[in-house]
């Protein structure tokens, strides 16, 4: 049996094609600008997503830490899913490196964040409290994909309460794809965008943030300050390009991969959240150890968690399905004897 790896769409590895471009990219020293191959991935990513402005940096953390310092000064306040990738899962940065202050709300079924639990949020014009200046979304949000007119209603809310409006899209194209629509129809909403090539678009490392000029040059001046800065960067850039011209379309056949395993795995019994896009999140309580090992002794590797997470991508194929779905039978099969 093959290795299965559904921990995350970030295990991908690049496809010969890539690493061919990778090969033959045109290089120059980045932090002086003079990279080629990486000034044509952020015009054409800004230029995609209806920016003037891009800057390519190592990783979604930093693209999402360079625009959350960018956007709020020292003890200015962000609001953010409780769940949120830039509350919970990068290390604090914005409150270690950015004196930013974090205030969470918790999500919704759907992945979005109620306006009325943001709009009782945010405080006061007054000494006592730090300062609310921006919102934070993410989509997808557990592979949840965010409605287009909630991002419309999102964006007429902070307009009227003089909030900065950003995008954590680590999986913006896996919304745009579930949703049938440019990815321009969902940025539009936003003053600025992260977006992570080496997610389900097969990269193997980096993220674009996207902005206004002005913006934009606040968080290239930020990327030097935290070490972003990268010289002959264009082999990495190469892989960005040739993702965003090949491995966006094919991101339809994850989702409906993830679908066929939910479905299956329902079918067996298995508590299984609707899915959507690449992801398929299974209750397995106190279980989820146990089915975790019992799978990697069968060459599929999984993250335990009580609401386990199965993710789909391009290393995952058609065959792979029915091994995962006949381990999962074997491994309910084995509780019930016991």
């Amino acid at each position: 049996m093959s290795d299965i790896d559904l921990r995350s769409d970030t295990v991908t590895q690049p496809s010969a094609e890539m690493r061919e471009a990778m090969f033959r990219a045109e290089t120059g020293d980045d932090v002086y600008g003079e990279d080629p191959t990486v000034s044509r991935l952020e015009r054409q990513l800004a230029g995609d997503l209806g920016f003037s402005a891009a800057l390519f940096v190592p990783s979604g953390t930093m693209s999402n830490l360079l625009a959350l310092m960018a956007h709020c000064e020292r003890g200015d306040e962000y609001i953010v899913g409780q769940q949120a990738h830039t509350y919970k899962y990068e290390g604090g940065g914005a409150a270690v490196l950015g004196s930013i202050q974090p205030q969470p709300i918790e999500m919704e079924a759907d992945g979005t964040l109620d306006l009325r639990r943001i709009e009782a949020a945010i405080k006061p014009d007054n000494f006592h409290f730090a300062r609310s200046r921006l919102l934070a979304l993410e989509n997808t949000m557990h592979g949840k994909v965010l409605p287009l007119d909630y991002l419309a209603a999102a964006r007429d809310f902070t307009r009227q309460r003089d909030l900065a409006l950003h995008l954590d899209g680590a999986r913006l194209f896996n919304a745009a794809v579930k949703l049938g629509c440019d990815a321009r129809e969902i940025t539009r909403h936003f003053d600025t965008v992260s977006v992570c090539l080496s997610k389900g678009l097969g990269a193997p490392v980096g993220s674009v943030l996207c902005g206004d000029d002005a913006f934009i040059a606040r968080a290239r001046r930020l990327r030097k300050m935290v070490g972003g800065g990268m010289r002959q960067a264009g082999v990495l850039a190469a892989a960005g390009l040739y993702a965003l011209e090949h491995n966006i379309d094919r991101l339809a056949d994850d989702h409906r991969r993830a679908e066929w395993l939910g479905n299956e795995l329902a079918a067996l019994g298995f508590a299984v959240e609707p899915v959507q896009t690449n992801m398929v999140y299974v209750e397995m309580g106190t279980h989820a150890t146990a089915l975790t090992a019992f799978c990697a002794q069968r060459g599929i590797r999984l993250t335990p968690a009580a609401r386990l997470r199965l993710v789909t991508h391009m290393d995952v194929h058609d065959e792979h399905v029915p091994q995962v779905v006949s381990a999962f039978a074997e491994f309910a099969e084995n509780m019930g004897r016991n």
